[in-house]
């Protein structure tokens, strides 16, 4: 329960994959309480992944409803509430503002031929001058290309096109709009922040350049909660709602990301990988010759700068279940939770380099620092020698080199590198990735640094700070815990075994377009979808 019970409150709304999470804050930036309910999707036999997006919003509504219970007073005392969500993916709505079909998520994989054709076309040129932010089949402008060519019945059903947070959005103020982040990157300009016709006409999707919402910055702009969703969230009529920035960005704001004076690195490891950079004007955004990452605005003149891994602890659950499934054989009963407890020493004790690792456990592949549907996780440098946990301290490795990976392509790795994530909470990972980077790592005492980043751009847009810079700075700064220097040892170690790692992944990449053939052949004999 809160302390005070008249005091001010700011409410971010996080609408994860996995979870939407209610958060509330006071206006200085100190958590009070939180509500979830866990979220679920679809997979089909077809690569897709899918959300039903009316339950998406009933459950974001009950998310708000149950923190009523938490926080005493809280319809009283909440001066605005802001959301975000997970990114990339496709939540088409008609006229009326109902779903089209299902959302299609990030994890969706049915993106692959023309994210392969684009990508090889003399078009990419002119789609990454523009955005600064590569292809891949989880975005919407690949999932588009994908629905005008083979589902054209539901684009012809459609009149506006949204992320996750956009369609929340709308249920929660009847308005249609994106954010600078996710309206940017996938069709506009880094320098404009406005869409880019270049990018539709590059993209072929001209056409469909009506179902793009308009671009509203939460930062400086905020609607009001109808009475509907009054009704179900248990907050008021007339509330100020804000459109948060992508979640990653939200997470970048609570996680630490916005210091001009450091300008850090950003690690979150969660299901997913981000490595981010902070960037503090647009002219020091940097474009790599792959032509991939991902750009994106903070507000105000910074940007942040990323690369992103399909899989992160995706990996380490991959090996624990495995551990349990063997377990189970004998009658012996065991959880993730049960097997992660002693875990950290455990992998500490293994041999570091024992295997080598590539984390490409996703069934969507990689993208980051390169973008391969077809890329898969695979050991290398094995011999007879190696245990259980000498693989599982290789499966962490792995995460530390990938992260080293991405952060290559984006210029020198910065000075210091600020952790989030439920890896986060990890000793061995930490050690092992500090170590890889050769860089300090500090975390953030933000439990939820992704509804605070939302919570964040409300207080900006309702007065409460000048500045997302002077905000960070009251509510981000004082969390930060004590750095981590890296043990000088093991970053020798690291830097021979990070050269093994692109010179292993350079060589096995031939392979992978081999292999999809191998499984989509053998799925086919056994009657099995690809």
């Amino acid at each position: 329960m809160s302390a005070g019970v008249s005091d001010p409150v700011i409410v971010g709304l996080d609408a994860g994959t996995s979870v939407i999470k209610a958060v509330a804050f006071d206006v200085n930036g100190r958590q009070l309480g939180v509500a979830s309910r866990p979220n679920s999707f679809n997979t089909l036999p077809d690569g897709g992944a899918e959300q039903n997006m009316d339950r998406t919003f009933a459950d974001a509504a009950a998310a708000l409803k149950e923190l009523g219970a938490v926080i005493d007073n809280l319809s009283q005392r909440i001066l605005v509430l802001s959301v975000t969500g997970q990114g990339d993916g496709c939540w088409l709505i008609d006229k009326d503002g109902r779903p089209v079909h299902d959302g299609w998520l990030w994890l969706d994989a049915r993106a692959v031929g023309p994210t392969r054709r684009l990508t090889q076309s003399p078009a990419m040129e002119t789609i990454y001058a523009h955005t600064a932010t590569g292809l891949n089949p989880c975005q919407m402008r690949t999932q588009l290309a994908f629905m005008k060519e083979a589902m054209p019945e539901l684009l012809a059903n459609a009149a506006t096109a949204f992320h996750c947070k956009d369609w929340l959005y709308l249920r929660l103020t009847g308005e249609r709009a994106t954010d600078p982040t996710e309206g940017g990157y996938t069709f506009g300009n880094y320098r404009t922040r406005a869409y880019s016709d270049e990018v539709f006409e590059a993209l072929d999707l001209s056409d469909l350049k009506h179902l793009m919402p308009p671009i509203v910055d939460g930062s400086t702009t905020a609607h009001r909660l109808t009475a509907e969703a009054a009704n179900v969230s248990g907050l008021p009529e007339g509330l100020p709602v804000t459109l948060g920035y992508l979640d990653i960005m939200c997470s970048a704001m609570g996680a630490g990301l916005m210091d001009a004076a450091v300008q850090p690195g950003l690690s979150v490891l969660g299901s997913t990988g981000v490595h981010m950079r902070y960037v503090p004007n647009v002219d020091a955004v940097v474009l790599n010759e792959d032509r991939n990452g991902y750009t994106m605005p903070f507000p105000g003149a910074a940007y942040g700068q990323m690369q992103t891994n399909m899989a992160a602890t995706l990996n380490i659950d991959w090996m624990l279940d495995i551990a349990i499934e063997i377990l189970a054989s004998e009658g012996v009963a065991r959880t993730r939770a049960d097997l992660l407890k002693g875990l950290d020493a455990k992998v500490l004790a293994a041999r570091p380099g024992a295997a080598l690792y590539h984390p490409y456990i996703s069934f969507a592949g990689e993208r980051g620092p390169f973008v391969e549907p077809d890329a898969r996780a695979s050991f290398t440098g094995l011999d007879q020698s190696a245990g259980w946990f000498d693989l599982v301290r290789a499966t962490f490795e792995g995460l530390a080199l990938a992260a080293r990976d991405c952060y290559a392509v984006m210029g020198p790795i910065p000075s210091e590198v600020r952790l989030s994530g439920g890896a986060a909470r990890s000793k061995a990972l930490r050690a092992i990735l500090s170590a890889t980077l050769g860089r300090p790592l500090r975390t953030v005492a933000q439990a939820e640094s992704g509804a605070a980043g939302a919570a964040m751009i409300a207080a900006v847009q309702q007065g409460l700070y000048p500045s997302i810079d002077a905000c960070a700075d009251a509510w981000v700064t004082p969390l930060l815990e004590e750095a981590e220097a890296p043990d000088e040892t093991l970053t020798g170690i690291y830097d021979t075994l990070y050269e093994r790692y692109v010179a292993t992944r350079t060589a096995l990449a031939p392979t992978w377009s081999d292999h999809a053939a191998a499984r989509k052949s053998i799925h086919a004999a056994m009657g099995e979808g690809a």
